[in-house]
């Protein structure tokens, strides 16, 4: 689930450093802000970072003429670096404290969620936590490349090939290059898919209260999940989902089919901002 060709993240002057549940996050915008348009803010995967979106986010930016904003999660890229084993909520933390107290540090409402892996599973639950019977963190869409809403025996089998290709490859030399501790990084992830715990996980409790429009993108030759986490989403969502499934496509869409990907975003962003101009 990561990308390992580019170089050795640092902070890019257009960014920085912002303090979200405790922890210090790197950020940057991969395109500006633009006055009526929303922001897109990006989720990457789990052993991702802000940088290995590579150039994704400016050309989805340019695409779209909305801002775009990259950042890292804890653990990962130049973010702080992961001080302890992560737990089966470690989604959930992400989605209901760190990614709505960055959000507010950098002022950005109603954002497009961009989603990959892990970071669409955090979309997901940010976007479907209510209070009061309403969304407590409105967004103006969703965009999910390989979501997973419930736990699978190809996920499991892919998270245990990867575990074998760290101890076994120079993966742990190309993590190195993308992550403050690119150890801790790998097994944080890796560890707590492998738990048993970790079976049971499921959010399929969140779907019906996100109202927003959804697109999910998924290869068909996804090494991590079947077409079955799309169905659950189309099926269960409370708005409008659209479903891309591209042949000759693993997990990571973007990098896979880029073309094909930044017309499905820019045509879904397109109908989002003309709703929003009626």
């Amino acid at each position: 689930m990561s990308d390992t060709d580019s170089s050795r993240v640092t902070p890019d002057a257009a960014g920085g450093f912002v303090e979200a549940a405790g922890h210090r996050l790197e950020y940057f915008w991969a395109a500006p802000r633009r006055a009526g348009r929303p922001v897109l803010v990006f989720l990457h995967e789990g052993l991702g970072s802000a940088r290995l979106w590579r150039d994704f986010p400016e050309r989805l930016g340019a695409a779209t003429g909305c801002g775009a904003l990259v950042y890292s999660r804890y653990g990962y890229g130049a973010s702080d670096i992961l001080e302890a084993k992560r737990d089966v909520g470690y989604m959930h933390d992400e989605a209901v404290s760190a990614l709505p107290e960055l959000l507010a540090a950098l002022d950005i409402a109603a954002p497009i969620l961009v989603g990959h892996s892990d970071g669409a599973s955090i979309a997901l639950i940010h976007a479907g936590t209510t209070q009061g019977g309403a969304p407590r963190w409105p967004v103006a869409g969703l965009i999910l490349e390989a979501p997973h809403v419930f736990v699978e025996d190809l996920s499991i089998a892919g998270i245990e090939d990867a575990k074998a290709a760290y101890e076994t490859t120079d993966l742990p030399h190309k993590l190195g290059r993308h992550h403050a501790d690119g150890d801790r990084t790998f097994r944080g992830w890796n560890d707590i898919w492998l738990d048993p715990r970790f079976r049971t996980w499921n959010i399929e409790e969140y779907l019906p209260a996100i109202a927003a429009p959804i697109l999910v993108i998924q290869g068909a030759d996804d090494e991590y999940g079947t077409q079955g986490q799309v169905a659950a989403i189309a099926a269960q969502a409370g708005g409008p989902v659209e479903t891309l499934i591209l042949p000759e496509c693993r997990h990571s869409p973007h990098r896979d089919r880029p073309d094909d990907v930044l017309a499905a975003i820019a045509s879904f962003v397109g109908k989002l901002a003309e709703a929003a101009a009626t």
